[in-house]
């Protein structure tokens, strides 16, 4: 399999790069590789590079974008922080990542079992940590289905706070970019979250986002 060139990234819509990430995640899955020489691809990538997709995922070590969707060097910009949280420098990755490289597809990526979501619902604070795992407290507030047992012991009240999460962050993208904001709205790119389940390796994209 080839790097991806200018020419087959302008062939790609958002609607094809989203197909590309789910066979991609089933090869894994069922631990089949596409064939790929990744230092011909090395050369490939050395005078420029055609990502179709961005993918904002958590730092966790289970989680690595270009594995669990079985791509190569060259096929999508990968943005990692605890929690798949936002920040300004972020949403700039993901304008250039779009707007300048011309990536089709922006997908926040959360996944069960997070350590972050798991420290924000039992409120740690520590360092640098507290400021960030603040940022996943708009998921734990719309969380209201659990009354009780609302902190990391209780496996659904973290599921559902890693969806909110995941929504949330969606929602936010267009909200506090104008450039990706437009350019989904022009059907230029795709905004989506997903979730990936650290169990099966599978992930289930929210496509109504």
């Amino acid at each position: 399999m080839r790097a991806h060139t200018k020419e087959t990234q302008n062939g790609i819509t958002p609607e094809l790069a989203l197909e590309i990430l789910k066979e991609g995640n089933k090869r894994f899955v069922n631990n089949i590789k596409a064939h790929r020489n990744l230092l011909e691809q090395v050369n490939e990538t050395s005078d420029g590079q055609f990502p179709f997709a961005a993918i904002l995922s958590c730092i966790d070590s289970r989680t690595s974008a270009e594995l669990i969707f079985d791509q190569g060097l060259g096929d999508i910009f990968s943005i990692r922080i605890a929690g798949n949280i936002l920040n300004e420098d972020i949403l700039g990755s993901m304008e250039f990542a779009c707007k300048i490289a011309g990536s089709k597809l922006v997908v926040v990526l959360g996944h069960t079992k997070c350590g972050a979501i798991e420290g924000a619902c039992n409120n740690v604070t520590m360092g640098n940590i507290t400021a960030l795992l603040q940022k996943i407290q708009p998921a734990i507030d719309q969380e209201t289905q659990t009354a009780t047992e609302r902190d990391g012991t209780n496996k659904l009240f973290l599921r559902n706070v890693t969806k909110n999460n995941i929504s949330i962050t969606v929602q936010k993208i267009q909200e506090q970019s104008e450039i990706l904001r437009t350019m989904n709205q022009a059907q230029q790119i795709k905004i989506i979250g997903g979730l990936h389940d650290i169990d099966s390796g599978q992930v289930i994209f929210f496509e109504e986002n």
